[in-house]
């Protein structure tokens, strides 16, 4: 298969396993098993993709023009390539894990839920991939559609609620601002096409260049500064594996890596620090990693709790890109695969709590690790890898964070990320360790839930009884796994670092 096919059947086989998913829906063995092979099929057809990236080469798929210079092209470099390495491996993962917990929660309309997720795989590698803002904006578009029935999936009036605040900023963020962005560059650059070096430098200036930024910025909505954040936490009324799709394998990871993809090729990492154009956005996304994690402290509810550590963690990514230095850029670009391994773990946690105990509320989960060990000791090893604590992935994208911070004497910074850390130990780690500690005996930590308060004392799940009582198979293997990929990327740390380093180059 030559590189250009294989580019085009990743593109195109979730939207294959979209149809085959449709026309098996009525046999749901059938139905999941399309899933898997599309998914499969996906992931291997990026492989192909990843020798020429690696050897220097750039592979191109141009569909067409719509005038001379502009039209839908794709072109893959090492930052669209780690991306959509991530996506589609993670597409698998989840796919295994969804088959697990819609069974298992007895989840209704199961065949639509999968078609949306499928060309919601579709749109991120298009983002992942494309070759010029035009069509990165486009499959980013596709992206918002497409998932919007997965937020609002159980159609209740919460739901719909949640949809209508998801759509509603995604949507006016996007046209409103990014969109306005995109054809400020168009008429002062005279192309859109994602250039090494950037293609702004000595043609918008001063404030006009901080207000571009600006709009490109706030306009990426999923990317979810703050305050603009909002639709992040009122999306988890979805199903667990829509929250996995969330926060680690499309939505979120497609903003973060188009701020970094609009730094490094439309205004230019040397541009952007000889101007001082960013300085701002350091301190929005500084203020964001902090406030963010302040409130995840304040959560009971386990899925709010991390949607509000992703919000966090998310300015991460914008932090690398606007501190605009090489070892910035590239710990933003790891900081995309170690947070996605480490969260996809939390969330298929979250999900696998709820499928075998019933449990959203984090106050009503003391000892509920004996009867599912499995689960919370995956769930420990993924709160240690976003804390950024080796041997596990996290530590290193932090750590070059760290080093682009003090090489841009902006120590600061160096500063918000310790702080950080130590915020992510307070909110993530004591969930792990109630889970194998019995607190009948003792004071019930705050907050605790109405609902928690109101319950006997005696909980079948807890560490009172029986044996273990895991979630099923389909959800604990892949949160197993994912927890050993948290693992494996702090050794595959330096290969990353290597390949990364081409988008850094001064």
């Amino acid at each position: 298969m030559s590189v250009p096919l294989a580019m085009a059947v990743a593109l195109c086989g979730p939207l294959a396993g979209a149809v085959l998913i449709a026309l098996f829906g009525r046999r749901p063995n059938l139905r999941d098993g399309a899933m898997i092979a599309a998914s499969v099929a996906t992931f291997l057809a990026v492989w192909r993709v990843l020798p020429a990236v690696e050897a220097g080469g750039r592979p191109e798929l141009l569909l067409f023009d719509f005038v001379p210079g502009l039209g839908i092209r794709f072109v893959v470099e090492p930052l669209g390539m780690l991306f959509a390495l991530v996506a589609s491996f993670l597409w698998i993962v989840t796919a295994f894990y969804a088959i697990g917990y819609m069974r298992g929660h007895h989840e209704e309309n199961q065949t639509r839920f999968y078609i949306c997720f499928a060309i919601a795989i579709s749109a991120a590698l298009g983002v992942a991939m494309s070759g010029n803002m035009l069509t990165l904006f486009i499959a980013y578009e596709v992206l918002t559609l497409s998932t919007y029935p997965l937020v609002t999936h159980h159609r209740s009036p919460e739901s719909m609620r949640a949809g209508r605040t998801y759509l509603g900023i995604l949507l006016s963020t996007s046209i409103g601002l990014q969109l306005v962005g995109i054809v400020w560059t168009y008429g002062a650059a005279g192309t859109l096409d994602f250039t090494p070096g950037g293609i702004l430098a000595g043609k918008v200036e001063g404030w006009g260049l901080i207000l571009l930024l600006f709009l490109y910025m706030y306009g990426i909505g999923k990317a979810a500064l703050m305050p603009i954040h909002r639709w992040l936490p009122a999306a988890m009324v979805a199903p667990t594996p829509v929250s996995a799709l969330l926060h680690a394998v499309a939505v979120v990871k497609a903003g973060v890596f188009t701020v970094l993809k609009v730094s490094i090729y439309i205004f230019g990492v040397d541009y952007l620090s000889e101007t001082g154009a960013s300085t701002w956005l350091m301190y929005v996304a500084g203020a964001t990693i902090v406030i963010a994690s302040l409130v995840a402290l304040t959560k009971d509810n386990l899925k709010a709790r991390l949607a509000y550590s992703t919000v966090s963690q998310l300015s991460y990514v914008v932090l690398g890109a606007a501190l605009s230095t090489s070892w910035s850029v590239v710990g933003g670009a790891m900081h995309i695969a170690m947070h996605a391994f480490g969260k996809i773990t939390l969330f298929f946690c979250a999900g696998a709590i709820l499928v075998a105990a019933h449990k959203t509320e984090i106050s009503d989960m003391g000892g509920l690790g004996r009867r599912m060990p499995f689960t919370f000791a995956a769930f420990a090893i993924g709160a240690l890898s976003v804390t950024g604590l080796p041997p596990l992935g996290g530590a290193w994208s932090k750590w070059y964070l760290g080093l682009g911070a003090a090489d841009a004497e902006q120590l600061i910074f160096v500063a918000v990320l310790m702080i950080s850390s130590l915020l992510n130990v307070a909110y993530l780690i004591p969930v792990a360790a109630r889970g194998f500690v019995s607190l009948k005996n003792g004071a019930e930590p705050v907050p605790q839930s109405a609902g928690a308060a109101a319950a006997p004392a005696h909980d079948d799940h807890g560490d009172e009884g029986g044996g273990i009582r895991e979630a099923p198979m389909f959800c604990v293997v892949p949160l197993c796994l994912t927890a050993l990929g948290c693992l494996a990327l702090f050794f595959a740390a330096d290969d990353i670092a290597a390949f990364l380093a081409p988008i850094a180059e001064r």
